[in-house]
């Protein structure tokens, strides 16, 4: 899997897969003419093929999650107040959680990805600061994960596979 996220890791063991975690450093850069599903495709194949080329008789999955409210994309927040303004947006609105996913084996590839809707409740400062402070989602697009407490709290409905809403980053 070319993949460090914890939420892809358990979703393949709770699925019985036995698999070895490798990833590659890789610049998280698109072009700017991609439409929003593509996206994460393009990053998913990004990382695929950084290992392709090492471990080709290997099976390869890759994925990219990316959240995208009115057409702009949140990416991973780099700062506390990025993340403060990324879940003030997000708050009391609708957004869409976009995962791609690349699979490489023996010379064939296949891409595809998955669409949830996420409603959030209005969340208060209180939330928003006690969320980043102890959870530290630095790492995912959109600066939080369903999974974790802000999932509990603060989502109020999703419309679509709660199981492609995985961790966005890696």
């Amino acid at each position: 899997m070319a993949s460090g996220s914890p939420r892809r890791k358990q979703l393949l063991e709770d699925a019985g897969f036995h698999f070895r975690i490798l990833t590659k450093e890789v610049e998280e850069h698109y072009p700017i003419y991609l439409q929003r599903s593509d996206i994460p495709l393009y990053l998913s194949k990004i990382k695929a093929h950084s290992l392709k080329s090492d471990f080709p008789d290997s099976l390869i999955i890759a994925a990219d999650t990316i959240v995208v409210q009115r057409r702009e994309v949140f990416n991973k927040p780099s700062s506390t107040e990025e993340a403060k303004q990324m879940l003030w947006k997000l708050s009391n609105n609708m957004h869409e959680v976009i995962t791609g996913v690349t699979i490489c084996y023996k010379g064939q590839e296949r891409s595809f990805f998955e669409i949830t809707e996420v409603f959030f409740k209005p969340l208060t400062e209180e939330v928003i600061n006690h969320y980043i402070e102890h959870f530290k989602p630095f790492d995912k697009a959109g600066s939080y994960g369903i999974q974790e407490w802000i999932g509990m709290v603060g989502i109020k409905k999703i419309q679509g596979d709660l199981m492609s809403i995985t961790p966005p980053g890696v």
